[in-house]
């Protein structure tokens, strides 16, 4: 959500929040990332609030171009906060249906377990995410305090997601090291990695990755943000994908690290990433039908990557503005 987005919910919730939101995406570090998360987000409350976090994304992401989006959201969070489970799913589900009909983007969603919810908490949430698969449910990542809450206790609720139908798309590999990534592929089955940038601490790891085909979906500006890297120059993708690893762009939270996806592609760029590899990495790790992957497919054997190679160099667009409240479809 944009400030002035987050701000108007807040409002109507009569959720108290500091007056410079800016201020606030200052981060320390990783930890203190998931603090300023965990306030700003307990500002939603409400299936239209979470219905206009869609829509209002997706518009923004269409406007870089975006076409497919598999989208987080972190559901036990806000049953802590007493909101209830259907509706905290319903609106997410009535916004991916509202991208579609407004922005023309596909979006698939693929709700987190958080670090530090308990066995029963993680179960319930991926029996939720089950009964909306006819929705657009089609996964369970994990997400939260990596360094805290290893992947290997949640393994029993990853179980039963690849036992009803679900993908696995933890974060790994982000804020603790390569043994993060072990666990997500050993433990809970992952499908596809969310970051995975520290696996380059283990040249094995580097080598399985690229032979199972894993994609990671890296966020080069993300990382730079929370400190998980020193410098974009000191970013790992570059050796990722030198090693044969699949690698996706992403923005991660990009109201919160000033950063939208025309940025970090332009940074993933910068690094020797081609947008092309970065597409069609993208389009091997989604976790859609067929019919939507031929489409997706299709989209990049048709696209003009050659004259976007060749072409000027452009500065980067400023950040777009919230839309208008008539016009919002929601993320």
């Amino acid at each position: 959500m944009r400030p002035d987005t987050l701000r108007a919910i807040a409002k109507r919730n009569d959720y108290a929040l500091p007056a410079d939101l800016e201020s606030l995406y200052s981060f320390r570090d990783f930890a203190h990332f998931i603090e300023v998360w965990i306030l700003t987000t307990n500002a939603l409350r409400t299936a239209e609030d979470f219905r206009q976090v869609v829509t209002d994304y997706a518009g923004e992401a269409a406007s870089h171009g975006a076409v497919y989006l598999e989208a987080i959201f972190s559901p036990a969070e806000r049953i802590g906060r007493g909101v209830g489970w259907d509706e905290i799913f319903s609106g997410y589900c009535d916004g991916a249906q509202e991208a579609r009909e407004l922005h023309g983007v596909e979006v698939r969603l693929t709700p987190d377990i958080y670090r530090g919810a308990t066995a029963e908490t993680a179960q319930e949430v991926v029996r939720y995410c089950a009964e909306y698969r006819d929705r657009g449910v089609v996964a369970v990542g994990l997400g939260g305090l990596e360094a805290e809450y290893p992947p290997e206790p949640y393994e029993a609720a990853f179980t039963l997601a690849a036992a009803l139908g679900l993908g696995s798309v933890p974060h790994a590999g982000e804020a603790a090291g390569a043994p993060s990534v072990r666990g997500a592929l050993d433990a809970l089955q992952a499908d596809r990695i969310r970051h995975g940038i520290r696996s380059v601490e283990d040249p094995g790891l580097v080598t399985e990755l690229a032979g199972r085909g894993t994609v990671l979906d890296v966020c080069p500006l993300s990382n730079l943000r929370t400190g998980v890297v020193h410098s974009l120059e000191e970013h790992p993708l570059p050796r990722l994908v030198a090693a044969g690893v699949r690698c996706s762009i992403s923005t991660d939270d990009p109201a919160m690290f000033d950063t939208d996806l025309t940025r970090d592609y332009e940074a993933a760029a910068s690094l020797g990433v081609s947008p092309q590899a970065a597409y069609e990495a993208g389009v091997a790790g989604a976790l859609c039908d067929q019919e939507t992957r031929a489409r997706l497919r299709q989209i990049g054997d048709s696209h003009d990557w050659a004259g976007l190679e060749t072409a000027p160099a452009k500065p980067t667009p400023p950040r777009p503005q919230d839309p208008a409240p008539d016009s919002a479809a929601g993320r």
